[in-house]
């Protein structure tokens, strides 16, 4: 079988995700078209532009499906390049427009044309799936409210036509599942917030879980990880100068800053880490936490966004209401594992057995199969 894959912003969850389905499902030929993740509002509504007329040979190729991100200008590109209007397609959300938070720093307050691309790019779909059900249902809810906003002459049923899709998600490399090396220090908690440095991973919170840990005089190291762009959050600098002036005055050596490039550099410090953090105000599904979490670490995140689809109440902490209460909550249990660690009590694990690539290959398996499959009696 041969399918052609899209992934027009490709961001690290998306060649994540495009990989391990290579390596998942080996039997399929694939053609692949990607481009950078850059400029984001060129691209998401230039793709289309850019690949017909730049790819037109391997758009036209032989191929039995098409597999493309919901960030693809699925419309214009079936405009662009008219084969491709009769190949059975699938639509993969990584994320949505939709239950994006809003930047209080940028210009733009209402990105209603992603919003829309997204929406027509969904219903071209033979099959739409989403990678949680927390995107899918965000997703919903947020054409809902986009579609009643419209004037006039909006057909019927688009809303049900969405409602009939699944929840995959991305898969995670098989190859996280290893033993854990033997632990180093007991009286020392390794924390690991390993996001972008940006604003919707919460970046406020961080720096007030921090100083609530400070004042519970918990002994604890930070490793703060994840890309960093030339413009950070203000909240960083501030958060690097309270933890030097915290080691300068303990004897707890600091913990790794900045982004680890090298990859098994990077899966090396998850797996002699305690726990994995997030302060996401944004978060479809969680790699960077799963990846952590597959490697032996605890998790702790707010009870809200995905979490709670893979989480148990004990790796939830208080997601909304005033900063310092969220914090506080964070702050209490992260205290409570640093005690349980010193007295040599196992940390909770997470089960992400659902992410692991044996068992989502028959799932995705049979939604390519689908596509060939005869509709069913009305």
């Amino acid at each position: 079988m041969k399918a052609l894959l899209l992934s027009p912003y490709d961001a690290g969850s998306h060649r994540v995700w495009r990989e391990n389905l290579y390596a998942m499902l080996p039997e399929i030929s694939w053609t692949t078209l990607v481009l950078p993740p850059r400029y984001f509002a060129w691209r998401v509504r230039g793709n289309s532009l850019s690949w017909a007329f730049t790819h037109r040979a391997a758009l036209t190729q032989q191929h039995d499906f098409l597999l493309c991100t919901s960030m693809t200008d699925l419309s214009a590109l079936r405009g662009f390049v008219p084969p491709l209007g009769r190949l059975p397609t699938i639509v993969y959300c990584h994320e949505n427009q939709f239950a994006y938070p809003e930047n209080p720093q940028s210009p733009v307050k209402n990105p209603v044309e992603p919003q829309v691309l997204s929406l027509y790019t969904a219903l071209c779909a033979d099959r739409l799936v989403f990678n949680s059900e927390w995107n899918r249902s965000s997703f919903l809810q947020g054409a809902s409210t986009l579609l009643r906003k419209l004037p006039d002459e909006v057909p019927d049923g688009l809303q049900e036509r969405l409602a009939r899709s699944v929840v995959l998600p991305v898969p995670l490399d098989a190859s996280l599942w290893q033993p854990r090396p033997t632990p180093g220090e007991s009286d020392v908690l390794n924390i690991v917030w390993n996001h972008r440095w940006e604003f919707d991973k919460g970046p406020a919170l961080l720096l007030a879980i921090v100083e609530a840990l400070l004042q519970r005089r918990v002994r604890f190291r930070l490793h703060l990880l994840g890309q960093q762009f030339r413009q950070s959050p203000p909240e960083f600098g501030a958060l690097q100068a309270r933890l030097a002036r915290w080691h300068a005055e303990s004897n707890i050596s600091p913990g790794h800053t900045g982004f680890v490039a090298e990859q098994p550099a990077y899966r090396q410090l998850l797996a002699r880490s305690d726990v994995v953090l997030s302060t996401a105000l944004h978060d479809f599904q969680g790699l960077a936490l799963q990846e952590a979490s597959a490697l032996g670490c605890a998790a702790l995140a707010p009870a809200r966004l995905v979490y709670p689809e893979y989480l148990d109440s004990e790796q939830l902490y208080q997601g909304t209401g005033p900063l310092a209460e969220q914090a506080h909550s964070a702050a209490a249990r992260l205290a409570e594992w640093a005690e349980r660690k010193t007295v040599g009590l196992p940390l909770p694990v997470v089960d992400l057995r659902a992410c692991h690539p044996d068992t989502l290959r028959s799932a995705y398996a049979q939604l390519i199969h689908s596509l060939f499959s005869p509709p069913a009696a009305a």
